[in-house]
């Protein structure tokens, strides 16, 4: 048996104590309808952290965290027709789904009972190799390399969800908050101002209002700040429930915040006048299959750049501390090859 490398998760608790162990584990195995994939890089998520501190309850431990994982097929399993060895594709948080549930016959597989979540369900990316369903990887447009393309994979394609669930991208106008300007706000944002929308950011670091603002923000400042105008939408990146009543504060009438995480924390308190004159609300829980492909396409005919940073695999705690602590610029990534 092969033995690989990977970071594995034994135990919940705060990143500061690094719970990811570099570990050697067994090379696997592609089953029926598998692919063996031999993973080039994997994007940190802000998901991983909130799995490895135990924000979210485990599902499985150990546990190989990541869910952004860019690779290249190199064993296909029985029945398996449309990917082929040699292929790059992606692997994003919706490992697989059923199929069969009412969420997914009305093509709401984000939403499946039975789903399973890479890095969370099922071993991910943080390691030298995984498996991954055939029908769940997605080919990667040729316009990005393998590092820039990992941050689109989680981060862009929840993101592109939340953009969609405003509903401005059919008005092909408007005005657009966006909550927080990490990994996935950065991408999101060039999408956005590419389909026709004012943007305007809110979030604390300086730094990052800059980087809103060269990236086409028409303004930029703390969520706290006096909005310059009322907005049609916005979006919550942030995992912060003050940061969501800002963005209702904000929020023109009959306008609708999406809420993009998967965690946040409590709301204290929300005055019905926030949400009175048809104000709406909206959370996003993971992502499709058709949502990633579309983001992708479009992300490519955008010309979406991601900021990064690179990491090694063993690395991956250190990763996940400069994300807790804001020390980041865009995105983290981790090298395997």
């Amino acid at each position: 048996m092969t033995i690989l490398k990977a970071m594995v998760l034994y135990k919940q608790e705060p990143i500061e104590n690094n719970p990811l162990i570099y570990s050697d584990i067994d090379k696997p195995e592609p089953g029926h309808g598998e692919v063996l994939l031999r993973i080039r890089c994997c994007g940190v998520c802000r998901t991983d952290l909130h799995i490895a501190e135990g924000d979210l309850r485990p599902i499985k431990l150990p546990i190989i965290p990541g869910h952004q994982v860019v690779a290249t097929v190199e064993e296909v399993g029985e029945g398996v027709q449309e990917v082929r060895k040699g292929d790059r594709v992606g692997v994003p948080w919706l490992y697989w789904s059923c199929g069969r549930c009412k969420y997914c016959r009305r093509g709401l597989e984000n939403l499946c009972d039975n789903a399973l979540f890479t890095g969370y369900s099922v071993d991910g990316g943080y390691a030298e190799y995984m498996v991954a369903k055939a029908d769940f990887v997605h080919p990667i447009p040729g316009f990005f390399d393998d590092r820039h393309a990992a941050p689109l994979l989680c981060g862009g394609a929840i993101g592109y969800r939340a953009l969609r669930l405003t509903g401005l991208l059919e008005r092909g106008e408007g005005s657009l908050g966006l909550f927080g300007f990490g990994s996935s706000a950065h991408m999101i944002i060039q999408v956005a101002i590419n389909k026709g929308l004012d943007v305007y950011v809110f979030t604390r670091g300086e730094q990052r209002q800059e980087h809103a603002l060269q990236l086409g923000a028409k303004w930029a400042g703390k969520p706290t700040d006096e909005s310059p105008i009322k907005l049609d939408a916005a979006i919550v990146f942030a995992p912060a429930g003050w940061v969501f009543i800002e963005a209702l504060k904000k929020l023109d009438k009959g306008g609708r915040v999406v809420l993009a995480g998967i965690y946040m924390s409590p709301v204290e308190k929300l005055e019905y006048s926030l949400l009175w004159l048809e104000r709406e609300v909206k959370s996003v829980a993971n992502v499709t299959r058709e949502d990633v492909r579309e983001f992708l396409k479009e992300a490519a005919q955008a010309g979406v750049r991601t900021e990064i940073t690179i990491y090694d695999l063993k690395d991956a705690n250190k990763a996940l501390q400069d994300l807790k602590h804001g020390k980041l610029k865009g995105s983290a990534v981790l090298k395997i090859i």
